[in-house]
């Protein structure tokens, strides 16, 4: 390792990491592996670290190793080094399997995956762990080059027969018998490591102290052990999370929603309901509070609150936490982000110096979309529900069945639009407050109040549910709430 490579490291620095393999989008549990890793660097004033583990050619994309450093950004979690790639690290692995083949502690192995699979298959017949036999073992110098010659290989790790024992920061004392392992593979050739061996490599190299990952990988921890104990490396210390599991109590997958970051991000969750809300998942505070900044997560978080058990991923959580942070934005900045939802439901385009009503061509300012979403700060979950909310706002002619327009067994309905435009034609100061004191004291005299208001939010909105009919009339102005009242009178026939 030069400095080239790497910054320089300070004795007894924290450093930690995460390794994904670009081969897709951002996983959730991987972005609470990166919070955490990013939360106890940050605490122990250390390093986080970015590693892309690209080894496997066939499944490694360019797309997703950018959708891995965008979603960290998004965040607001980026590394303080990397991304470092295995790719480019080639050579360094090749000298360290060279190593181990020299001290005659791995070696090459000539059995085809059939004879392999065959094997696999009878070992498991006979109630025996699924481990190699060990048969090319003990080939002679001279019958490997000969079998090199004549058949494919790849290289095996001679396991030692022990107890591995390490213990876990979160899990406590863990002891594996390596007898159940056999001789692992650790690369299919000088060039092309597995993964078991770059991770150890990568981490000696690296000088990384903490291993904070997902429990999907105790299985992999004793093997790395015995590497390092095998090439005189010191192991960092391990803490393996609960995986985040679905309602269902099954790891979290597509079936049970939105599982990358990219996805939420386009839904509309804001980064740091993201950030709060994974955090949650498998670390306990030891209090009720559930609304945590990223700061206060450096000040608070610990691995020894860390849960054991699978964590359950409650969609509804997320969406009151992301709610909660909708409200508590500015109307400028909610407007900022919410245009681009409107934009792409085509209800409004961008034009130079305003917007314009993709329907009606009207050249609206960046004022009125504020006063419509304001509407809806109060009732957003996710931003990406902004065009639904207020798409009549956008609109022209409004489309609906004239029951609507009817509350529960009322026979008067048209009546009573035809008082609300006589009402509202002689309003004079239109604000909501304006007209919520005349119209209300209209419905007082009906005695049912839902006679005179129910019909007046379906002729402004066209819908069963939606902001109250006041202030929707106060953003609509009077002429265009004179002319949808107008219109229900028309479809109420």
């Amino acid at each position: 390792m030069t400095e080239k490579d790497f910054k320089i490291i300070k004795a007894g620095e924290t450093r930690v990491r995460i390794a994904p393999s670009p081969t897709g989008p951002m996983h959730i549990g991987l972005t609470r592996t990166a919070l955490f890793n990013y939360l106890f660097a940050k605490q122990k004033k250390g390093i986080f670290i970015l590693r892309i583990e690209d080894t496997d050619i066939k499944r490694s994309q360019d797309q997703w190793e950018k959708d891995i450093i965008r979603s960290l950004k998004w965040l607001g979690i980026e590394p303080d080094e990397g991304p470092y790639r295995q790719s480019d690290r080639i050579k360094i692995y090749s000298q360290y399997l060279q190593q181990l083949l020299d001290n005659d502690k791995a070696y090459y192995c000539f059995c085809s995956e059939e004879e392999l699979e065959a094997e696999k298959q009878y070992n498991m017949s006979i109630g025996q762990p699924p481990i190699y036999s060990g048969k090319c073992r003990s080939l002679s110098s001279e019958q490997v080059e000969r079998l090199k010659k004549e058949r494919s290989s790849i290289i095996r790790f001679k396991s030692p027969a022990k107890k591995v024992k390490f213990q876990d920061l979160i899990r406590g004392n863990i002891e594996f018998d390596s007898s159940l392992l056999g001789d692992f593979s650790i690369a299919k050739s000088l060039e092309m490591p597995l993964y078991n061996f770059a991770v150890v490599v990568d981490d000696f190299e690296m000088k990384i102290s903490h291993v904070i990952r997902g429990e999907d990988h105790i299985s992999n921890t004793p093997k790395q052990i015995l590497l390092q104990e095998a090439l005189n490396f010191p192991s960092p210390q391990y803490a393996h999370l609960a995986l985040i599991m679905g309602t269902d109590k099954s790891k979290l997958s597509k079936r049970h929603g939105a599982v990358s970051v990219t996805e939420y991000r386009k839904q509309g969750y804001l980064p740091e309901a993201v950030l709060n809300y994974i955090a949650l998942l498998g670390w306990n505070p030891g209090t009720e509070k559930e609304i945590f900044s990223l700061a206060s997560l450096i000040k608070e978080f610990s691995l020894e609150k860390c849960q054991k058990g699978g964590a359950i991923f409650n969609f509804q959580r997320l969406d009151w936490i992301n709610g909660f942070y909708i409200r508590h934005r500015s109307i400028e900045k909610l407007t900022e982000l919410c245009i681009p939802y409107l934009i792409e439901s085509k209800l409004i385009k961008p034009k130079q110096d305003h917007y314009e009503v993709v329907e009606t061509k009207e050249k609206i300012g960046s004022e009125y979309i504020q006063k419509a979403i304001s509407l809806y700060q109060e009732r957003l979950k996710r931003l990406g529900e902004i065009s639904e909310f207020t798409d009549y706002l956008f609109k022209d002619e409004l489309y609906y069945e004239k029951e609507l327009l009817q509350w529960k067994q009322s026979k008067d309905t048209k009546d009573y639009l035809k008082i609300l435009v006589r009402i509202l034609s002689e309003a004079g100061d239109w604000t909501k407050e304006n007209l919520e004191n005349i119209l209300i004291k209209e419905a007082e005299k009906i005695g049912d109040r839902g006679e005179l208001l129910w019909p007046l939010r379906v002729a402004l909105t066209g819908k069963k549910s939606s902001a109250g009919p006041f202030e929707i009339a106060e953003v609509l102005g009077k002429d265009k709430t004179l002319k949808r009242i107008k219109k229900a009178i028309e479809i109420y026939g």
